[in-house]
């Protein structure tokens, strides 16, 4: 079964919040027939829109394939949070890859939240920006490492965003029992992420990129020139770019090894009113430490945005609000009278490291997926670092492309089975407090 065909119906965009606040846009047409092009994107995500948007800003002739929708998938229905750095915390990246590169890190992680915010401005998209993303803890020891890791970044990065907070202070930014304090990074931020994603794809087009919606591509030989094929139609290319993260299926091996789609979850309250109150008194996104994260914010409209609860299967499960609404209710159990006015799911990818997989699988083919959760600022990124390698600027992409990406124990054979076992010993761990 394929994941683009397992859980939403061709061509539209998936019921949820977020497409019920987006003035969506009519479809571009299907590709027909043959064309060429200088490059082909496939996938109309962040990494798709971003690498044929600053392709095409360079005087290249792009196209680009999507198999239903130009943000379609995860990047148009995730928590919406454009987090700082990597999505690693830069203790452990200094630990992984030493103090120098894990600097280095760092400061590619900076450039591409502020790639997004500058999209944002260039562009004018209307996506609600909006400053501040925290990590709830819910341990005294949880606490003491936020406090340490503020300090850390102020004085060895120089960072001065992050705010640390415990008790009642904390309490005044996330009112929920369940946490005893946390951190807030004033200077990353959340936004509605399909907007974001259509106000790319309005870039596009302006600037010249030919989009193909409702065109799933089968095959992609790397030969000279490349070729890309959908059903009965095709495009020949010069470089072919591969923007599918968790939606790529059989088109690369090799970064099928690598990278793991799984499945996770948002419903969305009716407004709260004066009840937000009894959330986040202060409008700021937050995610918890737990391994099997939750994590929540407020809509424009002043409804609660929750996300927990993953799966790992192609089906999304039959009731998505009774799934999420478990965590939901743990973190905030005086929202039991609430109704839930949304549920929606989506696929995601994840790395072994949780650290994005860019490469070259072909000598005209590049790809970028595996954002773990950071995929607002990192697959945006990604866009801008393969559009800047086939200009021949390769440096940000071979820094990305160093990072160690393992192979899944077994490949792309037992992947899943192993990753169901390790996150359902992570998920026992967090119910007990371990």
């Amino acid at each position: 079964m394929n994941l683009l065909h397992a859980n939403d119906a061709r061509g539209a965009y998936p019921e949820s919040w977020y497409a019920a606040t987006s003035e969506l846009p009519d479809a571009e047409p299907p590709l027909r027939g043959e064309t060429r092009a200088d490059v082909c994107v496939v996938g109309g995500g962040y990494t798709g829109l971003s690498a044929a948007l600053h392709l095409a800003e360079a005087g290249r002739d792009v196209v680009l394939l999507e198999a239903h929708r130009a943000g379609f998938g995860a990047s148009g229905r995730n928590g919406g949070q454009l987090g700082s750095g990597q999505r690693v915390d830069q203790l452990s990246l200094e630990k992984m890859l030493g103090a120098h590169e894990a600097r280095r890190y760092w400061d590619l992680g900076e450039e591409a939240k502020a790639l997004v915010k500058s999209l944002i401005a260039r562009h004018g998209i209307a996506c609600n920006l909006t400053p501040g993303v925290a990590e709830a803890v819910s341990s005294d020891t949880g606490v003491r490492d936020g406090f340490d890791h503020a300090e850390h970044m102020e004085r060895v990065y120089g960072y001065t965003h992050l705010e640390a907070l415990r008790g009642e202070d904390w309490r005044a930014v996330c009112a929920s029992p369940a946490y005893r304090g946390g951190v807030i990074d004033h200077d990353a931020a959340h936004l509605h992420p399909l907007r974001f994603a259509l106000g790319l794809r309005a870039a596009c087009l302006a600037a010249g990129v030919r989009i193909h919606e409702g065109s799933e591509v089968h095959h992609v030989e790397d030969g000279s020139p490349a070729l890309v094929q959908t059903d009965a139609d095709r495009v020949t290319t010069e470089h072919v770019i591969l923007a599918c993260n968790g939606y790529l299926g059989g088109l690369s091996g090799q970064v099928a090894a690598r990278v793991m789609p799984i499945n996770n979850f948002i419903v969305a309250t009716e407004p709260l009113g004066e009840r937000v109150a009894e959330v986040l008194p202060r409008d700021v996104a937050v995610a918890d430490d737990k391994f099997v994260v939750n994590y929540f914010r407020l809509s424009e409209d002043g409804r609660l945005l929750f996300g927990g609860g993953e799966s790992y299967g192609y089906r999304f499960p039959k009731d998505i609000r009774g799934l999420v609404s478990k965590p939901m209710l743990e973190i905030f159990p005086s929202l039991t009278d609430v109704a839930l006015d949304y549920a929606w799911g989506g696929t995601l990818a994840i790395t072994m490291k949780r650290l994005p997989y860019l490469a070259r699988p072909g000598r005209r083919i590049l790809v970028a997926s595996g954002y773990s959760g950071h995929g607002v600022g990192s697959a945006t990124q990604a866009g801008k670092l393969m559009a800047d390698a086939i200009r021949g600027e390769t440096d940000g992409f071979d820094a990305m492309a160093a990072l160690p990406t393992p192979r899944f124990p077994g490949g792309g054979a037992l992947r899943t089975p192993l990753l169901v076992l390790a996150m359902s010993w992570y998920a026992l761990r967090d119910r007990l407090g371990v």
